[in-house]
């Protein structure tokens, strides 16, 4: 059985899966499309030309016709989890007799989560969906059905959110919703924070902001003008501590939640946005609720349309089952050749790439498919040595970043250990781990931590054989990673794009594939 699976919307894909395996998930913001795009028409011609075949199965995620979770539903629409959350009818497509299958965006978030673990679904689960929109917990059973069990905050992530925009005079009051981009930023400045209690005013603010019930949008900002935040400016120390603050009282409402009702102890799987929240992973990992934690490497909307698929597989065949790779995107498209004058181009040495690095050079990295999800896992990266402060501050101003925004560091899974606390294999970046290194400067936050990728040789050999050949030459196989893309757009895809981009913003060198390009001196 073959399904061709889309999400409209933000953050707008289309996954195939045929019997049980991710063909390909293909996200409308890669290719260097705006951050957060919805489907578009190259997208789908792309996904045509990746089929030999036609679907048995058209699977499309529920959405809303308009902008807010509130509007008229779209095909299975936003909530709900039970029977009713799910359609199933005959149709057509290009000719074709189809079932076309249709199941909500909440669903589709619990079905990314429970059809990419690698449990055996033959037990009962939890699962936490929360984003910017829903914060509830569900139980699954071990055949697959889906009760919801509490909403404990409409809302988590807009919530989250919102104490940038209150605190950001560049925030509008008329701003319709909250930005998307600012939740990365509140969880870096919230590593700025000294841990201590929360004060009168913090409490006043987080109160009011979890307190609503209706959608979050920016005529709020209006009614918090008296507020000691309100534009207070997002560097100021105290955004930052309230920032922290704000953080730990949204974990908590869901923590203490499953403290008190989540007794069985089954794994749990998290899903929505706010699973690419780093610190609350490792709260949730660390919590000792739970035997297992899962979060997949797109658990926001960009995985929605694996989710559905999953659901549609799991409503026509009994299993979600699913065999995936995290390299299921696009390939890379040379589409233009480095100019020999001006470029050395030469066949892919590790060695050599290895000692450039080390040397204190920048290089863009793209090899093979790009990777699911929103973060640069080993195949569409900005490398560079880890040991310097000064190479931070050249990487945030290459991504045109602000300077407290934190470099992810990318290691072999067999040697973390000795550098990040736990060692704790973390293959797609989403858990806060403790340096324990003086000599990664580079990849340490102001609160001592890092946003680790862990790598092992079977999931990623090409990026594992750098490593190695730098942990050899440097004594620590460990790089700066962060995304190859233009500020507020998705993943670079073509060799054009990557030209200009490095000329623009002064990247030192390339590998594309199995070359490695150098400016000339």
């Amino acid at each position: 059985m073959l399904i061709l699976s889309l999400k409209e919307g933000h953050d707008g894909a289309i996954a195939a899966v045929e019997d049980g395996k991710l063909l390909f998930s293909l996200e409308a913001e890669k290719d260097s499309f705006i951050r957060y795009s919805g489907l578009t028409a190259e997208v789908f011609a792309v996904a045509a030309d990746r089929l030999d075949k036609q679907p048995d199965v058209v699977a499309m995620s529920g959405w809303i016709k308009g902008t807010q979770a509130t509007d008229q539903p779209s095909r299975a629409g936003y909530y709900g989890v039970g029977d009713s959350a799910i359609s199933d009818e005959a149709g057509r497509f290009f000719g074709k007799n189809v079932r076309v299958f249709s199941s909500t965006h909440e669903r589709s978030h619990i079905m990314t989560s429970y059809g990419m673990s690698a449990f055996r679904r033959d037990q009962p689960f939890y699962s936490l969906v929360w984003e910017g929109n829903i914060g509830s917990f569900y139980r699954i059973d071990a055949h697959g059905k889906v009760t919801h069990l509490k909403e404990v905050l409409n809302y988590p992530g807009n919530k989250y959110s919102y104490g940038f925009a209150l605190a950001d005079p560049k925030y509008s009051p008329h701003e319709e919703f909250v930005r998307f981009q600012d939740a990365g930023k509140q969880m870096a400045l919230a590593g700025f924070a000294e841990d201590r209690a929360t004060t009168e005013a913090e409490q006043e603010v987080i109160d009011f902001i979890l307190g609503q019930r209706n959608v979050i949008t920016g005529s709020l900002k209006d009614r918090m003008a008296d507020s000691p935040f309100h534009n207070i400016g997002v560097e100021s120390d105290a955004y930052k501590s309230l920032a922290a603050r704000l953080s730990d009282a949204i974990f908590d409402r869901f923590y203490t939640y499953a403290r008190e009702h989540l007794t069985e102890g089954l794994p749990l799987l998290i899903s929505g946005g706010c699973g690419l929240n780093c610190e609350w992973n490792r709260r949730w990992r660390e919590c000792g609720l739970f035997p297992a934690v899962f979060v997949p490497p797109c658990p926001n909307d960009s995985g929605s349309a694996i989710g559905t698929a999953i659901d549609a597989q799991h409503f026509y065949t009994g299993t979600a089952d699913l065999d995936w790779d995290v390299y299921a995107g696009g390939e890379f498209v040379e589409d233009a050749a480095f100019d020999p004058q001006r470029y050395e181009i030469r066949p892919l040495d590790y060695a050599e790439v290895a000692r450039y690095l080390r040397d204190g050079n920048i290089i863009g990295w793209a090899r093979g498919r790009w990777e699911i999800g929103p973060r640069a896992l080993g195949n569409r990266s900005i490398l560079a040595a880890p040991f310097t402060e000064e190479t931070t501050d050249r990487l945030n101003k290459i991504k045109q970043r602000e300077g407290y925004r934190p470099i992810a560091p990318i290691c072999l899974e067999q040697d973390a250990g000795r550098w990040f606390g736990g060692g704790v294999p973390d293959p797609y970046m989403l858990y806060f781990s403790q340096v324990a290194s003086g000599e990664l400067r580079a990849v340490t936050h102001v609160d001592g931590t890092a946003r680790t990728q862990t790598v092992d040789p079977t999931s990623n050999p090409q990026m594992a054989e750098l490593l190695t050949t730098f942990g050899e030459l440097t004594g620590f196989s460990v790089l700066c990673n962060t995304s190859l893309n233009y500020s507020g757009r998705g993943f670079i895809n073509c060799t054009s794009d990557l030209i200009t981009y490095g000329e623009l913003h002064g990247l030192d060198g390339y590998v594309v594939n199995d070359t490695f390009i150098t400016l000339r001196q």
